[in-house]
């Protein structure tokens, strides 16, 4: 894919529509956390420096195309007002006469967020009439919210093609560290997927399998393969309706290349609570009442080696239920070694998904990896294999 650069823009006194994505938790209308925030700093930096009129573009939450008072992003302005050490100005609607007055006020470097887009059922119907009125705010276009580029809406698809459109610079950062970990990647390469369920993973699993050269299966997941196989699982999670399914996967696998890493141990209990008591089984030796809940200490050693071994990898989903100690201990020591292997220069780790980003702050590790996305379903479906439209749009 090729993008024009903002480095090479001509900046000063330009009207930039920047697509962020601000979408934070909030509890009775404070943010209990800003890690969205902060990641569009740089680039919101970068267009202050270069004295462009700064216009964020955001959702927040789900209103459906009208008007909800506690879904407005008004609460937002001054939390951006301090990280940024300058005012945020705000306009109660992101098209019309007091979005365009605002705009005109700006100075250049100056800051301004726009209300809630998702108030107009124009934006998730990518209307062409609302993506004009948009435009005309703007002179060029920025997307900096990687993790709402698989949404083809009005403010991440449409816009793009009406003014000059440009990456942010976190969506590059995004876009070249997933490159180099499946477009490009250096070999061999190792994935790593965990989850409860292969239902909700199908299309991840059947894409990997012809891109890597080994893939792991962890989690509740690995259950439904071990049982395609014939392995008793007990009690355990399993979706033995996919037995078929996981057999498909199986052979693919094989006619691509790809070693499929299942588990040759796991860890039991015939509960799921903290420090409860458990034991680590065989395949053979799973009882009835037992509830497969992380991967044994065999297998473990098995994916260690094979990430010593590689040199690429990219990790989504936990290998266990890493929530409940005990049942971290696999996920927490493979997310170590690939911190190790990372730091030290000899492996490009790449790893994303809701709970794959908490299992890595878990273990503490999240900052040590090459590159961790905060993406959600963006970087699965890239992971799929599927375009996003909202990055598509940007290419030149």
């Amino acid at each position: 894919m090729s993008f024009r650069s903002l480095e090479t823009a001509d900046l000063a006194g330009k009207r930039a529509l920047v697509r962020v994505d601000i979408n934070v938790p909030m509890e009775a209308g404070r943010i209990t956390d800003d890690t969205r925030l902060r990641a569009i700093l740089p680039t919101l930096y970068f267009l202050s420096e270069k004295g462009a009129k700064i216009v964020l573009l955001a959702h927040f939450d789900r209103p459906k195309g009208k008007r909800v008072p506690a879904m407005s992003l008004k609460p937002l302005a001054d939390p951006l007002s301090d990280l940024l050490e300058q005012p945020v100005a705000f306009a109660d609607d992101c098209i019309g006469p007091h979005a365009k007055a605002v705009v005109a006020a700006l100075e250049n470097g100056g800051v301004a967020l726009l209300e809630n887009l998702r108030f107009h059922p124009g934006e998730e119907n990518n209307d062409p009439d609302f993506a004009a009125e948009l435009a005309k705010l703007g002179d060029l276009y920025v997307n900096d919210a990687f993790s709402a580029a698989h949404r083809a809406h009005a403010s991440t698809e449409g816009l793009a093609h009406l003014l000059p459109a440009y990456p942010g610079l976190s969506m590059q950062r995004e876009l070249e560290a997933l490159d180099a970990a499946l477009g490009k990647p250096r070999r061999p390469v190792l994935g790593i997927v965990g989850g409860s369920k292969v239902s909700t993973k199908l299309d991840l699993l059947n894409n990997l399998v012809t891109k890597l050269d080994r893939l792991a299966i962890g989690g509740g997941m690995a259950n439904t393969f071990l049982a395609a196989q014939g392995v008793d699982v007990g009690a355990s999670l399993c979706e033995h309706d996919l037995g078929d399914t996981a057999r498909e996967i199986i052979a693919s696998a094989k006619a691509a290349g790809c070693e499929l890493l299942l588990p040759v141990d796991v860890v039991t209990a015939r509960e799921v609570k903290p420090n409860v008591a458990f034991s680590v089984r065989s395949l053979d030796a799973v009882a009835p009442d037992d509830r497969i809940l992380d991967a044994g200490p065999e297998t473990v050693k098995r994916l260690l080696e094979a990430m010593d071994s590689s040199s690429t990898l990219i990790w989504n989903g936990p290998l266990g239920v890493f929530e409940v100690p005990p049942f971290d201990a696999a996920t927490v020591s493979a997310a170590k070694r690939a911190a190790d292997l990372a730091m030290a220069g000899k492996i490009v780790a790449v790893a994303g998904g809701g709970d794959t980003v908490a299992a890595l702050n878990h273990a503490g590790v999240a900052g040590e990896f090459t590159f961790v996305s905060t993406a959600g379903g963006a970087f699965l479906e890239w992971m799929e294999g599927k375009a996003l439209p909202g990055v598509a749009a940007l290419e030149t």
